[in-house]
């Protein structure tokens, strides 16, 4: 793992945000706009489909300008905790299903040095020549040298082997069957796959599916769970997700009509390798609440524990210190260095 990862992150965080810029420049406002609440309803898992969702440069456009940060971001958290698992990993290749303009790509160069073999798959062509005009401006040299491939997302999908396969934001784009379909093949040719999807209950639903498939085709998950056995929350009433700090571009104030420089990119995902992985002992899965003198973490926990609210107080010392640090997502205990 890239040591640095940490330290690197706001810089290409801000690289990928100066490429996006101008991408905008000479669409009519409300044509960026409507194109942007169609592709918002689509992320969102609305309207299943086997046809690309991106259909032209004016909806790349808006797509890569509107999604693509918090989509880096939502990727980047969940690599962190794959790293986190296998701190002596990285992969030196790398197949995003589904890429578009490259979001996973940028991530996983944030989180790894290279060098590595990366190529981006995607069924929309203008979202593939955008990835790769904002790829050459970059600066980094994996980036530069992705492939960036056309290929149907569904049944039929073939993979190369690589080290590691990310899938995100797309299953909720797929029909049933073309999404069982994506999930067997990245489960075949990765050593490690990372699946993101909205941190919505349909959004869950479709990660904790997709967990189950890969945990039966001999994947270990790394991340966020603590175990391999069936997740504790019972459907319906509650979903996992976990939540990214995105800076908001122009183009988010004038969409949402917002005023905040920032807004929080809600997630679920799953990690799960064919090698040997370290889990984290629990999961924070909510916000910590601070209170004086107290911080009530609610925890996923070992197999059999299930889900759990411990009460850190003053009295914990250190370990008090910690908690009041903590963030969602963040595995409990803190490992100590």
């Amino acid at each position: 793992m890239n040591a640095s990862a940490s330290a690197s992150v706001p810089t290409t965080a801000e690289t990928l945000r100066s490429a996006l810029g101008g991408l905008l420049d000479g669409i009519p406002p409300k044509q960026a706009t409507a194109a942007v609440d169609r592709l918002i309803a689509n992320y969102r898992g609305r309207t299943p489909t086997d046809a690309p969702i991106l259909r032209d440069r004016s909806d790349v456009a808006a797509y890569a300008a509107y999604r693509m940060p918090a989509t880096f971001e939502a990727v980047r958290s969940a690599l962190d905790a794959l790293a986190e698992a296998a701190p002596q990993w990285s992969p030196g290749s790398h197949v995003d299903v589904g890429g578009g303009t490259g979001a996973a790509a940028w991530a996983v160069d944030a989180t790894w040095d290279g060098p590595r073999d990366t190529a981006v798959l995607d069924w929309a062509e203008p979202a593939l020549a955008l990835g790769k005009e904002l790829a050459a401006s970059s600066g980094s040299p994996v980036l530069r040298a992705a492939e960036w491939r056309r290929a149907v997302i569904g049944s039929g999908l073939a993979l190369p082997e690589t080290d590691l396969v990310t899938v995100s934001y797309v299953l909720g784009e797929l029909t049933p069957e073309a999404r069982r379909a994506v999930v067997a093949e990245a489960a075949r040719a990765g050593q490690a796959v990372v699946l993101i999807e909205p941190g919505t209950p349909e959004g869950y639903l479709r990660i904790r599916e997709a967990r189950d498939q890969l945990i039966e085709a001999g994947l270990k998950v790394a991340a966020p769970c603590p175990h391999d056995g069936t997740c504790p929350i019972e459907v319906g009433q509650d979903w996992c997700h976990f939540s990214a700090r995105v800076s908001r571009s122009s183009l988010h104030r004038k969409v949402k009509g917002g005023s905040l420089p920032y807004e929080d990119e809600k997630f679920s995902y799953v990690a799960a390798t064919r090698f040997p992985v370290e889990p984290a002992p629990s999961r924070i899965t909510r916000r910590p609440q601070i209170r004086k003198g107290l911080v009530l973490l609610e925890l996923c926990g070992p197999e059999g524990e299930g889900l759990t609210r411990v009460n850190v107080t003053k009295r914990h010392g250190d370990l008090y210190k910690a908690a009041r640090d903590a963030d969602w997502g963040q595995e409990w205990p803190p490992a100590t260095s």
